[in-house]
């Protein structure tokens, strides 16, 4: 099976295999030099890019190992410096941060352990992320992506793949005039995707034009990465439906929220929990059976998941910078829409300005401060 449009390969034809003995990764010569998967680099035979290696440079963006540890036969570091943060971090194995509400400056996920933190500064990063390799391919891009913990101007970055907002370390690529930019959560993604939401496994597809996502029902253009099954389901999931967290929490439930695909509850019922407002009933939503609670997908995530909070962005219309809140208890109305800030939200807490705004009415052309 091509591993590029998931067809079979007529072995009577030309074709593309990997040349490691233990790989059986193959395409058909069409999509092996197509521009979207190929950059038009051409190996010499007998290249071992093994060679190019430099063998005294680090390999992530761990610059010191400060104090060792052993763990069985393993040791393992406890104390590092960070190419991104300016003091040391120390390792935590077990328990929890004073702050439940603490996120990975890498991933922007919540925190769990293990985890490097600093003791003079907020600053936390899952041991994964400190140890996230300088530079790596992924199948949703051609180039080689390099690690960076740079924001744009406004004070964050737009993932590629999910099309969603982030903040915190990203893949990039720095090949001749592509801006290409992928978060650590899509990074982690492979070509291939088992999910509880479709009985097949889903493959991931490059040119998705005329087709739309099964779960948001969004159309996807041929610029989009998506994955599709292959078993003629008709079935597709963008990236960001793809990447939604399975279980989120309510601040009003004890109990976890499941995502969930379908709802056969009757019509009178189809609400959210949280903002009130109707739901459609063929759109996923997150729902807790025991108290059942049902909510949209960004009541339950919030609008900004993937945004640190206490972080600050930058708008053109406002002088100063405006810093990511989660709104719990006594929740003020939006500056543009004038609805309850009821989760994620912008504040800005510079001066006497006290002005708050959803993310989305940010960019209506409305409104200037």
């Amino acid at each position: 099976m091509c591993r590029v449009c998931y067809l079979e390969v007529d072995p009577s034809y030309g074709s593309y295999r990997c040349s490691a003995s233990d790989c059986n990764y193959i395409a058909h010569a069409l999509c092996a030099t197509d521009k979207a998967i190929w950059d038009g680099t051409i190996t010499l035979e007998g290249y071992d890019e093994r060679s190019e290696e430099v063998v005294h440079e680090p390999w992530n963006l761990i610059t010191d190992v400060v104090e060792q540890i052993s763990t069985g036969e393993l040791m393992v570091a406890s104390e590092i410096k960070h190419s991104y943060h300016d003091h040391n971090l120390r390792l935590t194995f077990s328990g929890k941060t004073k702050d439940e509400d603490s996120q990975c400056d890498g991933c922007t996920r919540p925190i769990s352990t293990p985890f490097y933190s600093c003791e003079q500064c907020k600053f936390f990063l899952h041991k994964d992320c400190a140890e996230l390799p300088k530079k790596m391919p992924h199948p949703f891009h051609r180039h080689l992506l390099t690690l960076t913990n740079s924001d744009d101007e406004e004070g964050h970055s737009w993932c590629h793949a999910c099309d969603r907002c982030y903040q915190g370390f990203s893949y990039g690529c720095y090949e001749g005039n592509c801006f290409f930019r992928i978060d650590i959560q899509c990074m982690l993604f492979s070509d291939t995707l088992k999910h509880p939401s479709h009985e097949h496994s889903l493959f991931l597809v490059h040119n998705n034009n005329g087709t739309s996502c099964s779960a948001c029902f969004k159309e996807l253009y041929p610029w989009n990465v998506a994955y599709r099954c292959m078993k003629r389901c008709d079935f597709s999931l963008d990236v960001g439906c793809a990447t939604l967290p399975l279980i989120a929490w309510y601040k009003y439930d004890r109990h976890p929220l499941t995502l969930t695909y379908s709802d056969n509850s009757e019509p009178s019922q189809h609400y959210c929990d949280l903002c009130e407002k109707e739901r459609e009933p063929n759109r996923w939503l997150y729902y807790c059976a025991d108290c059942d609670n049902s909510l949209h997908l960004n009541c339950a995530i919030g609008d900004l998941p993937y945004m640190k909070l206490g972080n600050k962005v930058n708008y053109y219309s406002h002088k100063d910078p405006l810093s990511v809140v989660k709104n719990i208890w006594n929740c003020p109305p939006c500056k543009v829409c004038g609805e309850i800030c009821n989760g994620h939200a912008l504040e800005c807490k510079e001066s006497e300005c006290n002005i708050i705004v959803h993310w989305d009415c940010l960019w209506e052309p409305k409104w200037s401060i």
